[in-house]
């Protein structure tokens, strides 16, 4: 067929017979037998010990085609050594010359299966393979499927959209393997989305392709920088900030100097990645990073979009966020304030600068955000209260209390808390992982005081897939209080129901956690529950999905008529009997 003779047609550019010229030679001869055994002679092996060994095999009825692909077989092996050795050895040119020498000779015969292996061998080891070579292999698709990755980047460092559409779905990949995680059948406090270390993170498949595709090439890396950015403009995702830290770190694991050093936010990313990892700021590191941001010099800020977008990755906000909790809180037992402790306000720069990301980059206006200064001196100090708040609370219920009754939980919330929440960012992300830092202490009553200040947070923060996630991991630690009637009220109806119809990323979370703790709910609002979280015509396949899998198991639970009895008053828990459905 015409691929046989467009394969074999280089063959006859080397000067070698082929097919076409065994044809000829029967077709104009008048004994084929004898021109048979001629055109073996010539074209067969050159070795004179061969000449009785031929006949020999052939006795033993083993074809000369396999004799000849052995012999074959083997000689390719070889050069494909000896191509690896010459790109090893001698002076740089003169290796360079050979490799260039022996790429002439054989490209031609690159479309045949036995001798592609070597042509594409001797270009992976070529650092330039003459242009003219690479378009013809991107021409070809065949040909650019099967080229070594090396060549590849050859030919992406000069066509940015070939190099996109190979780096397009390992993006798409990255950004669906973090909302699986964040959407997680299996929920609990001990195991959520920020559990695993950065180096296990960079493990990833998806993370080690990239790495592998930009190799050592400053250009791809830069290329693959402008593609996360470029996305992370287009859709707010900030999995892409994780991306580009992880991205760098990985090179960084590798040794890759070439890059590294050309990236300025290098050392600030190592310094926060050993952070990440300890899932806090120390007082040295702090002083590291802000001599970091402090060393910024004139006419380079443009750096800071790139550690902006460094420091609004989830990982690192989540770094910086609970430190900051924990900062308040020593900072209560020292009897400080917020504006006298310099590492509170190097967290509260980080933030900010983590946050403002994407309005940084998206106006081109390389400059820290301003802070708010009745951030430190009114909506710190409120949280320090709370704090306090617990405390005297805790003491109280210890007091010997004959003269008096029971002192009550505060139950209302400041107004300014509330109002913070909705106007300022930086704190609503603060006053959130305030909220999550209760829920984790088991501390039911400050959770349920502070819940209504979530129904209307800035930018919707709180209906927000990570604090969902965290949020729901939490409350498995109150499970019990599922039980109260009144709890549930707060919590569902107060908050997840009040954005459910608009928002189906919480109708998702909601669905999550019940499925979870279905069995410990109260029954009449488990009915009620059920009813609510109805999907209709618009929901998408995985909130009916999920109701689906959480109907089939409260109908496992429905107790056969004969059972049911008076059922006692809602004030007493009611006991719970957990079945195999509820695991």
């Amino acid at each position: 067929g015409p691929g046989q003779a467009e394969m074999y047609a280089g063959l006859q550019e080397l000067g070698v017979a082929n097919g076409e010229d065994l044809k000829e030679t029967l077709t104009n001869c008048t004994e084929p037998l004898k021109a048979i055994e001629q055109f073996q002679t010539e074209n067969g092996v050159l070795l004179p010990s061969l000449q009785y060994a031929l006949p020999f095999l052939d006795l033993h009825g083993t074809p000369r085609l396999e004799f000849h692909q052995s012999v074959f077989d083997e000689l390719r092996e070889k050069l494909l050594e000896r191509v690896s050795a010459i790109a090893l050895e001698g002076k740089v040119e003169e290796r360079y010359k050979k490799l260039e020498d022996l790429l002439e000779k054989s490209f031609s015969l690159v479309k045949m299966p036995s001798i592609q292996p070597v042509v594409m061998c001797v270009m992976k080891h070529l650092p330039k393979v003459p242009e003219k070579k690479l378009k013809l292999v991107m021409a070809d698709k065949d040909l650019y499927k099967a080229c070594a990755v090396e060549v590849k980047r050859q030919i992406w460092q000069d066509n940015q959209a070939l190099f996109g559409d190979e780096v397009s779905p390992l993006l798409k990949q990255y950004i669906l393997e973090k909302e699986n995680i964040l959407f997680s059948n299996d929920i609990s406090f001990l195991q959520n989305f920020f559990s695993p270390s950065p180096k296990t993170r960079r493990q990833g498949e998806v993370v080690q392709k990239l790495t592998q595709m930009i190799g050592k090439n400053v250009k791809l890396y830069d290329m693959v920088l402008q593609f996360l950015r470029t996305l992370f403009l287009r859709t707010r995702n900030v999995h892409y900030c994780t991306l580009r830290a992880e991205l760098l770190m990985s090179l960084h694991d590798l040794e890759i100097s070439e890059i590294c050093t050309v990236d300025p936010c290098h050392k600030f990313t190592w310094c926060l990645d050993a952070c990440i990892r300890e899932k806090f700021v120390d007082n040295k590191r702090a002083r590291e990073l802000q001599g970091f941001l402090d060393g910024v010099k004139k006419g380079q800020e443009q750096v800071l979009g790139d550690l902006s977008m460094i420091l609004c990755d989830p990982f690192a906000i989540n770094t910086l966020a609970l430190s900051t909790i924990r900062h308040l809180q020593d900072l209560v037992g020292q009897d400080t304030l917020p504006r006298e402790s310099p590492d509170l306000l190097l967290l509260l720069r980080m933030l900010s600068l983590g946050q403002g990301a994407w309005d940084m980059i998206d106006s081109q206006v390389f400059k820290e955000p301003k802070m708010e200064a009745e951030l430190i001196t009114r909506f710190l100090p409120l949280l320090m209260s709370f704090v306090v708040d617990d405390h005297t609370f805790t003491v109280d219920q210890k007091l010997p209390s004959e003269e008096k009754g029971p002192i009550p939980y505060p139950s209302t919330i400041p107004e300014a808390f509330t109002k913070f929440l909705q106007e300022n960012r930086i704190a609503c992300e603060i006053g959130l992982y305030y909220i999550l830092h209760i829920t984790k202490q088991r501390n039911k009553n400050a959770f349920l005081r502070l819940l209504p200040a979530l129904v209307e947070t800035f930018s919707d923060l709180a209906f927000s897939d990570i604090f969902l996630h965290l949020l729901t991991g939490n409350l498995t630690l109150l499970s019990d209080e599922f039980a109260l009637e009144e709890f549930c009220t707060s919590l569902f109806d107060g908050f997840f129901l009040t954005a459910c119809s608009r928002k189906e990323n919480v109708h998702r979370h909601v669905l999550r956690l019940l499925l979870h703790l279905h069995h410990k709910v109260a029954p009449a609002k488990l009915e009620s529950l059920q009813k609510a979280l109805e999907p209709t015509k618009q929901s998408g396949e995985a909130v009916k999905e999920l109701y689906t899998q959480l109907s089939e198991k409260l109908e496992l639970r429905k107790p056969s008529p004969a059972e049911v009895t008076e059922t006692p008053s809602m004030e007493l828990p009611l006991p719970t009997v957990p079945t195999p459905a509820s695991r």
